[in-house]
């Protein structure tokens, strides 16, 4: 089955000669397989005259055109189409009765759509894209009999209450105005508010005005908000993302008792996360804005070992160029440049708030990553080394020049992403390691022609590392690189961090939550200790496994390491494994 597809963004008829259609070979011999539509002079493709040549592809100037083939079976699982020339949905995740069913893979494969058919928002025309009118009986029919079945039938019913969290949280205070307290009331159907608030440890928030939250605030809001709605399927869409580990915990239980009374499917990028909270996983592999197809679902560990891997057994199917690899750490002190910028007794005072810090140092080549929990300085201490704060006492070198990505990223401008990257990159990015380490690795050569303010939150996360890193510096600072960033997204921007830091003989801190981002980014840990909002007491950096083991006490959680991927993995609760390590003192440890 060829199918062919137009990313509307990218093409742009006013800025090309219609290559697609004069160099393709059918329409030089008389077929119509190539028209371009008379109001918008965009191109419509014609599947079945498509002989897959690739020359569109080939000679287009702004990359708009995907042909590919997909296996012929595929035909009749197809559940839903944009367009002629649109976007294709196969298969569908099943929500199952006392599971949480997670969803991993890319953005840009069809999850939001999946959660729109099976909420009920949109109902699947089973490819026929040009129907007057499209019924659930016929979505009914295709599929085989089993739970997603007998799902559709009462959901075509009515018999099925959906709550849904969304993905973006920092959109809400602009659709919702008020105070914290009125909105959960104004949405609580299970008479729990008050319990609700004190699970998510929300009871300081009630009287605060939605738009003073800051990012991990509105998290938990809209959580909060989710489960006092009464419903039959509950959907959480990345739900850890600004979070710290305290607070990701809390929530893997709270979902996790929620699954006992009704149906919870959980999209998460987290991987630590998603390997404790999910019973089941389906994965969703395909071509980003082309198409996507859902996986039947599969143990949590086979599914998440199987998407590392790059390959799935069953569909005899290769996901990924090559395999993400979680590597033995060793000291690399001795390998380490002389120190960038070094601290001592640091001292800073906002409002309420006091930081402390220790001293400390960060060499040429090191990336040192900073974990705590949320409000208890990190940002803060970043600011600080940026040049951006003044602090009350101790002392900063401050002979090191410093590129800075905040944790909110600011994509109000009136241009392309190339424009953004030729007036804070300059010409460097377009060629050499930095264009293959960096560019191509983070997927940013395919956002060129996109304007800035219509980027999606990961895309524009990408764009923003890309800019920090690709500035002359002596220290990088990157504040929660992996948010908004898919599984996949995140393993590629560890690694060109690393890559970066390495082959230009520079240092970088890293503010991130995601364990699996921190075990492959960093050679260190600088440890953040306190009570968030109130105090905060840095420590380090120390080496990687004394910080995790420092780190993780204070959350109490313990974890071991797969015996074939060798990825981190959350320890049960007083598990035999769980108690081992604590025993020992082991919280993070490097043996699977």
């Amino acid at each position: 089955m060829r199918i062919a597809v137009l990313k509307e963004d990218n093409c742009q008829p006013k800025k090309c000669m219609d290559e697609c259609m004069v160099f393709c070979p059918p329409v030089r011999n008389g077929q119509e397989c190539v028209v371009m539509d008379e109001k918008t002079g965009k191109p419509h493709i014609s599947e079945s005259l498509c002989i897959g040549c690739g020359i569109c592809v080939n000679k287009c100037p702004h990359d708009a055109l995907i042909i590919t083939q997909l296996p012929s079976e595929l035909e009749s699982d197809m559940i839903h189409r944009y367009s002629l020339n649109g976007f294709r949905l196969f298969r569908l995740p099943t929500p199952s009765k006392e599971s949480v069913v997670g969803i991993l893979g890319p953005n840009g494969m069809g999850k939001s759509t999946a959660f729109n058919i099976l909420s009920g928002s949109l109902t699947p025309n089973l490819g026929d894209f040009e129907a007057d009118e499209v019924w659930w009986e016929d979505a009914i029919e295709s599929l085989p009999r089993g739970e997603l079945r007998d799902f559709f039938i009462d959901l075509s019913n009515s018999e099925v209450t959906v709550a849904l969290k969304p993905q973006y949280v920092d959109h809400i205070p602009k659709a919702v105005k008020g105070k914290v307290g009125e909105l959960l009331r104004s949405v609580d159907e299970r008479d729990m508010c008050e319990v609700m608030v004190s699970k998510l440890g929300l009871e300081h928030l009630v009287e605060r005005n939605l738009d003073q939250l800051s990012g991990g605030e509105l998290q938990r809001i809209a959580i909060c908000a989710t489960l006092l709605k009464d419903a039959d399927v509950y959907f959480f869409d990345e739900p850890s993302s600004y979070l710290d580990i305290h607070e990701r915990m809390r929530i893997v239980r709270i979902i996790q008792e929620l699954a006992e009374t009704a149906r919870v499917i959980v999209i998460e990028h987290d991987l630590a996360v998603l390997d404790v909270l999910a019973d089941l996983v389906h994965i969703v592999y395909g071509q980003k804005g082309a198409f996507g197809i859902f996986t039947p679902a599969r143990s949590t560990r086979q599914a998440i070992n199987s998407y590392l891997d790059g390959f799935l057994v069953e569909q005899n199917v290769r996901i990924r160029d090559k395999p993400i690899k979680f590597k033995t750490h060793t000291d690399r002190m001795s390998e380490l440049g002389s120190p960038v910028v070094e601290w001592g007794e640091v001292e800073k005072s906002l409002g309420t708030f006091n930081l402390k810090t220790g001293n400390g140092k960060v060499h040429q080549s090191e990336v040192v990553g900073v974990v705590g929990p949320n409000g208890t300085g990190k940002s803060t201490m970043v600011k600080i080394l940026a040049g951006e704060y003044e602090y009350e006492g101790g002392w900063v070198t401050a002979n090191a020049s410093i590129s800075y990505k905040p944790q909110h990223i600011d994509t109000d401008l009136d241009c392309t992403v190339q424009t953004w990257l030729d007036s804070e990159v300059g010409p460097k990015w377009r060629s050499g390691e930095f264009h293959v380490n960096v560019i191509r690795a983070l997927g940013v050569d395919e956002l060129l022609a996109k304007q800035v303010d219509t980027l999606s939150g990961g895309e524009a996360q990408s764009v923003a590392i890309a800019v920090c890193l690709g500035k002359e510096a002596d220290l990088y600072l990157l504040d929660e690189p992996s948010a908004h960033l898919d599984a996949n997204a995140r393993m590629e921007t560890a690694k060109a961090i690393r890559k970066t830091m390495e082959t230009n003989e520079k240092a970088a801190f890293v503010i991130d939550h995601d364990v699996y981002f921190i075990d492959i980014v960093s050679d260190s840990l600088l440890v953040f200790e306190g009570e968030g909002g109130i105090n905060g007491m840095a420590e380090g950096p120390f080496a990687l496994r004394e910080g995790m083991n420092r780190f993780l006490k204070g959350v109490d959680v313990t974890f071991r390491r797969d015996h074939d991927s060798k990825r981190p993995r959350i320890n049960k609760g007083s598990s035999r494994k769980d108690r081992e390590q604590r025993q020992k003192g082991d919280y993070y440890s490097f043996d699977s």
